[in-house]
């Protein structure tokens, strides 16, 4: 199927079983959105029903269909699969219906705490480590070969849960998660080369509508970084710098704790590049396309909008997946 071309659609969910992870029982949607973002949990959803999955239970995972046609085409793509709360109970008249809020696949990693003292050593196979934070849930975690070994040991801070140290690990090994509709986690590195190409000539599938930021007003150009019980603080107070403390008349801070060092780099280092870089806001923009399974958060569009001006690489930040007509797609990215 041509996922660049419009078509028509339907929805509904299915109850996941936890041990298989097979779908069983189907419920219909009347409506409801999915949002998947670059954030610690990365997806939810909400939606509407006029029945409730798993009726009694406290909650249920459930995996959301799209049904799609286009002439003598049709496409079956899960968009998304999650842990449904118990759903409020909405009267119109004498009409029944349900709104539930749907966690991501990797909430059962956020809830649970590591021990005081728990440690990712020096010398693992980051991706290896980061999956068996993972796989705290029932969604299968597949993690990628080859992954780099942590160049030095991360412990767990106060609070510290599975899904807050898995990230750390992948961070500090510049590798990246992905959750596909189904629920499957991935562990990869960063998406180099474009999965989807938004041209209006080749591939007319984003509305006229696009909005182009930098947000300069919010770069600091003070930085303080901490790491153990080590602190730095880098400061921009040079005269021909815009953002400067002297051309801004202001402090701006930014504070960053638990910093993940470059292999040899100092703390001081480390605030001087984080300051530099923050002080280099990255193009953001925002639009509505039509639907397409394989571009994810994380993932890197082709935009090529003369008319707009805009023109490079981007890397998908947020996503909002309308779960009617079209699936139409409110998305954001950042230029890479």
């Amino acid at each position: 199927m041509n996922w660049n071309k419009g078509f028509t659609s339907r929805y509904y969910c299915t109850v996941v079983d936890k041990v298989s992870w097979r779908d069983l029982e189907r419920y219909e949607l009347t409506g409801g959105s999915v949002s998947k973002s670059n954030s610690n949990l990365m997806e939810s959803a909400d939606v509407d029903m006029t029945q409730i999955p798993g009726e009694g239970e406290v909650e249920v995972w459930i995996r959301i269909w799209l049904d799609a046609r286009q002439a003598d085409d049709g496409g079956h793509e899960a968009i998304f699969t999650g842990l449904m709360s118990a759903p409020s109970v909405e009267w119109d008249g004498n009409r029944q219906s349900y709104r539930a809020e749907c966690f991501s696949v990797l909430k059962p990693a956020d809830d649970i705490f590591l021990p005081r003292g728990w440690y990712a050593a020096a010398g693992m196979n980051g991706a290896q480590q980061a999956a068996e934070l993972l796989g705290a849930g029932p969604a299968p975690v597949e993690y990628e070969d080859n992954a780099p070994a942590l160049a030095r040991t991360i412990v767990a801070e106060d609070n510290e849960t599975k899904l807050s140290m898995a990230i750390k690990i992948l961070k500090a090994i510049g590798w990246r998660i992905r959750i596909l509709g189904d629920g499957r986690i991935s562990i990869l590195p960063k998406a180099t080369e474009p999965v989807i190409d938004l041209d209006p000539l080749e591939n007319d599938c984003v509305e006229l509508s696009v909005t182009d930021t930098r947000d300069w007003f919010s770069c600091p150009n003070v930085f303080r970084a901490s790491y153990n019980d080590l602190t730095a603080i880098a400061r921009d107070d040079d005269e021909a710098s815009p953002l400067s403390t002297i051309s801004r008349g202001r402090e701006v801070w930014m504070d960053e704790a638990d910093c993940v060092l470059n292999d040899g780099e100092s703390i001081g280092e480390y605030a001087e590049r984080r300051l530099k870089e923050e002080q280099s806001p990255a193009r953001q923009i925002k639009y509505f396309r039509r639907f397409n399974p394989d571009a994810l958060p994380g993932e890197i569009a082709r935009v090529s909008h003369p008319a707009q001006n805009i023109e490079g690489l981007f890397r998908i930040s947020t996503q909002r997946i309308d779960l009617g007509y079209g699936a139409r797609t409110q998305e954001e990215a950042v230029e890479v």
